[in-house]
């Protein structure tokens, strides 16, 4: 079994330690969580507004009901957003793209984990509301809707941008952003979480993949890569026929002036 480099090594340990500091790096999530713990007025006023006037206005069109429904567990729901990554990271494997394949499962898992771990600490209830139109298991806090389909759209953005013809790469990022927002809206019209849950669900994802996207950057820079943008993608490599670099491709500084070479 040929053995890791130093460059493997020290993208696994980064991948890791980053994925597993998230809960508690991710300072607006965090504030957003010291706000819903200490029941701050206005953002109970506003939860308790908009779960009303929705769960009104849908009570009085019972079609949207089965709309919604639809669109929350069929088109945007966290089994769908799931198996879309799965497909990507097979898909990945067979292209041989291992560390991208990594880190999208990586990303998918530790947002899964890190969203269940947060629900079951801060053991906040779903919205009691008159005449429920739908119920969810569970805790509230924060949404693992809006969660599963932040950092799922990350990661079918973030591996798949590079594939995609540059003028058409803005309609990419408008459904993405469709998805999550609408996603969220679907969650507290149905009355099954409140708006701070959503938005709480949404950074929470935002900063695993930020955390995770950090450290394969960082491996790129290790093997010599340039860095990326999220307009570029994560790997614009993966849209020529060798995504990996070859063996041997890792970088080393020169000890007199400190520059890279192959």
């Amino acid at each position: 079994m040929r053995r890791l480099g130093g460059s493997d090594a020290r993208f696994g340990a980064r991948l890791a330690i980053t994925s597993a500091a998230t809960a508690v790096a991710a300072v607006p999530f965090s504030l957003a969580l010291v706000l819903v713990e200490s029941r701050w007025g206005p953002l109970h006023r506003l939860d308790q507004g908009a779960a009303e006037r929705l769960h009104r206005h849908v009570l009085g069109h019972p079609a949207w009901v089965r709309v919604l429904e639809f669109f929350t567990q069929v088109v945007w729901g966290p089994l769908t957003m799931r198996l879309l990554v799965a497909a990507v990271v097979v898909w990945l494997l067979w292209r041989r793209a291992l560390r991208l394949a990594a880190w999208a499962a990586c990303t998918a898992t530790t947002g899964g984990l890190v969203g269940l771990l947060a629900k079951n600490a801060v053991e906040r209830a779903r919205p009691h509301l008159s005449d429920p139109v739908a119920h969810a298991p569970g805790y509230s806090f924060p949404s693992g809707h809006a969660m599963t389909a932040t950092t799922s759209c990350a990661v079918l953005l973030l591996v798949l941008l590079p594939l995609v013809p540059r003028v058409w790469r803005p309609l990419t990022w408008v459904i993405a952003a469709v998805s999550v927002v609408g996603v969220g809206f679907t969650r507290v019209a149905l009355g099954v979480h409140w708006v701070s849950d959503v938005v709480g669900g949404w950074l929470l994802g935002v900063a695993v993949v930020t955390a995770t996207a950090f450290a394969f950057e960082a491996w790129r820079s290790d093997v010599g890569r340039p860095r990326t943008t999220p307009a570029q993608g994560l790997e614009p490599e993966i849209a020529t026929s060798d995504p990996e670099p070859p063996a041997g491709a890792v970088t080393a500084r020169s000890p007199k002036d400190g520059r890279r070479s192959r």
